[in-house]
């Protein structure tokens, strides 16, 4: 168990992840969290008896060693860091749905204060890449921002869906920090600046990351996932019933390096290995955890991890000493050698049980039926898999088929199916009834994303009179395009849209590539050229067809923009191109995003509109209002009753307004979201440099309002200046 060596009970309700450690004045380090009632509040006990200055921020009545400052908003994220490296001092950064605000606690003053169209679901504070100074990075509507000390925009991307969760790490041991994305399409981006070097696909929104050590980091799911990467390789992960409300990095054992602290909605704490998820400390609040940070809280040269819960209780945790931990780790390596121990030998009598079983068995079955099969399956047997297309029926939706056999006259008893983002819960269980037991089962799949996905098939083979079985283990590959099958390119209709673009390979290559991604039939030829091959999509049943000619032209035809995109990742991947422009056109989207972007000028001047009018009507309720109080106090009843009502109706009319506002609001955030996934889709039909400058191109476009070359950087790329 966890012991703290301090606990603070806090009078205010703290929001789940939205806590952080800042060093205001440069020296004491104050806890900063973000409360129900649009305020943040700041925990100083270093400066006790020093009153602030009236501005943003004030002193709190119940507590003196807290100030408030009112943000006038709902609070989405928060951080604390050193903005601007002249000051010597920690800045904060607070984020809205509408705004994002960058203040200097200590002098009580405003950094910048930024109106974010897209808004701030998640931000992150410290130096990307080859920028020199450090930013303010928000992820908010499929959009990523940074910003400077002086809240100049340096930093400006699109992101596939709205952005939960960001980290810094030195994702690949260059020396400079990638931004690690998290999104609600299920996605870890990561980002050399505004280039996607990597991409990691888990099984739901990415609510949480913090880097660890290295190119480590560890991440959480809503869906109660917690679990750590390297690079792009997942070392760990559990899956819990609790939600991870936070995660933070932390050395609790002394051992020189970072466990995985992690904060849960049942008021849990535990520190897991980094190497294996084994839990190694853990300790319990009354209610939901908050946030995880560190600090030196007590200033005396030791780093505490500080833990929060939702009620305000705080309390802070020191690592244990190197003399503690190294005697514990010994007695935990004698612990886990006996543990080890133990299984191995409760394995070995589990397996002598059941062979004793089976001959009990096996002598049943040969005095009764001298002929009949034995409870022993022959040494040669074998489970075979195989993957396929079906159409489907009435009563079934076309679906890849997964069938799943033995090499004799064994049956199946039941098969376990594991694959990440398929199933729910992640496995499948088939589990025919004792009249249907065959040597084959047939299982349907519907990937509900074009990735390829590893299936962990897990069969119970026997005989009918079997009492035991024997566990066949084995692993087979969905390919990334499986919901499409071939079809006869003559008799598919043509989709309207098209990308095309030039390579220098082989045709055998592009075969190579086609039979590892598409569910091919074996007699498949596609060596002449130039070659044409249709497939029809089993979940809308749109065509694609793929065309290659003599010069290494390609053409992919499809209406489905992301599919397109797949389809040039998966190809550049498999062919290591590192740069590849194209020539697209989608009429279809293109006209539906030129109404959004119609759309969203009018709610620009719509919003400005109403923002006026309201402005107005509010100088005229003050003076109604003065009116009013001037009649009763003159006792003029008449005219206080009269301009009471119109006061009344007045305001009325502002809520309404305000009513009208909010919807307008809403409808601009999702036409914005439209144009930032169109952008990232117009990006993904490119690789390399080409698809950076596209990205760039569309968003000058788009602040130019220069639509026509909008249209004219997604149909043909950006023309380097």
């Amino acid at each position: 168990m966890l012991v703290p060596i301090f606990t603070l009970k806090l009078n205010h309700k703290i929001n789940p992840r939205m806590v952080s450690v800042g060093k205001y004045d440069g020296i004491h380090p104050c806890l900063t969290a973000a409360t129900q009632a649009g305020k943040v509040f700041i925990h100083n006990p270093h400066t006790r008896g020093q009153r602030v200055s009236a501005n943003r921020l004030v002193q709190s009545s119940h507590d003196s060693d807290i100030s408030l400052l009112n943000i006038n908003q709902s609070v989405s994220c928060l951080t604390a860091g050193p903005l601007d490296p002249q000051l010597g001092c920690d800045s904060l950064i607070v984020g809205t749905q509408t705004n994002l605000l960058a203040y200097d606690v200590h002098n009580n003053s405003d950094l910048f204060y930024k109106e974010i169209a897209d808004g701030a679901n998640a931000v992150v504070l410290g130096k990307l890449g080859d920028i020199s100074s450090p930013l303010a990075l928000i992820g908010g509507n499929c959009a990523l921002q940074g910003f400077d000390r002086s809240g100049s925009d340096m930093f400006w991307t699109v992101t596939g869906d709205n952005v939960r969760s960001l980290a810094l790490c030195d994702f690949d041991g260059d020396g400079k920090k990638e931004l690690l994305v998290g999104s609600e399409d299920f996605d870890i981006r990561v980002f050399k600046e505004d280039e996607i070097v990597a991409e990691m696909t888990e099984t739901e929104t990415i609510t949480s990351l913090c880097p660890m050590y290295g190119s480590r980091f560890g991440y959480a799911l809503s869906n109660g996932t917690v679990g750590v990467y390297d690079r792009t390789s997942r070392y760990w992960r559990i899956k819990s019933k609790n939600l991870a409300m936070s995660i933070h990095a932390f050395d609790l054992n002394s051992d020189g390096v970072c466990e995985l602290i992690t904060g849960w909605s049942n008021g849990k704490i535990d520190a897991r290995s980094d190497r294996t998820g084994e839990v190694i400390f853990k300790d319990n609040f009354s209610s939901s955890v908050a946030g995880v940070v560190e600090g030196d809280y007590r200033m005396d040269g030791k780093m505490q991890l500080i833990c929060c819960s939702i009620d305000g209780e705080v309390r802070g945790y020191l690592p244990s000493s190197q003399e503690a931990a190294g005697s514990l780790l010994d007695t935990s390596v004698e612990q886990e050698l006996v543990r080890e121990l133990s299984q191995k030998k409760q394995n070995l009598l589990l397996e002598l049980k059941n062979y004793q079983e089976n001959t009990k068995a096996e002598s049943r079955v040969q005095a009764s039926e001298p002929d009949g099969q034995m409870g022993v399956i022959p040494a040669n047997t074998q489970l075979q898999t195989a993957l396929s297309v079906s159409l489907g029926t009435d009563t079934r939706a076309a679906h890849v088929e997964l069938s799943i056999s033995t090499s004799n006259d064994t049956i199946i008893r039941a098969v376990l199916i594991f694959a990440e983002g398929i199933f729910e819960g992640e496995s499948h269980v088939v589990h025919p009834s004792a009249q249907h037991l065959t040597g084959r089962i047939r299982v349907p799949i519907c990937p509900p994303k074009d990735v390829p996905v590893d299936l962990h098939i897990k069969a119970f083979v026997g005989y009918r009179s079997s009492v035991q079985f024997h566990v066949f283990e084995l692993t087979r590959q969905l390919p990334r395009f499986s919901m499409y099958v071939l079809s006869n390119s003559a008799s598919a209709p043509e989709p309207t849209s098209h990308v095309n673009f030039t390579i220098s390979e082989r045709v055998q290559r592009v075969v190579l590539w086609l039979n590892q991604n598409f569910l091919l039939p074996e007699d498949t030829e596609m060596q002449s050229m130039p070659f044409q091959i249709s497939f029809t999509s089993l979940r809308d049943g749109g065509t694609l067809l793929i065309r290659m000619k003599s010069n290494g032209e390609i053409s992919v035809q499809t209406d489905d923009m992301d599919l397109a995109g797949d389809i040039i990742q998966s190809l550049a991947s498999f062919l290591a191109i590192e740069d590849l422009n194209v020539e697209a056109d989608f009429p279809k989207y293109f006209d539906h995003l030129r109404n959004v972007l119609v759309q969203v000028d009018e709610s620009h001047s719509v919003h400005q509109k109403l923002t006026a009018d309201m402005a107005e009507q509010s100088s005229v309720v003050r003076s109604m209002l003065v009116q009013a109080e001037d009649s009763r106090l003159m006792r003029d009843i008449k005219n206080m009753r009269k301009r009471y009502t119109e006061l009344y109706d007045l305001n009325r009319d502002l809520i309404n307004r305000y009513k009208i506002r909010c919807n307008n609001h809403t409808e601009l955030i999702n036409n914005l979201k439209c144009v930032n996934q169109a952008i990232q889709r117009a990006g993904r039909l490119r690789v390399g440099k080409p698809k950076v400058q596209v990205i760039a191109a569309c968003r000058d476009a788009i602040r130019n309002n220069n639509i026509n070359a909008l249209f004219r950087i997604m149909r043909v790329g950006a023309t380097p200046s």
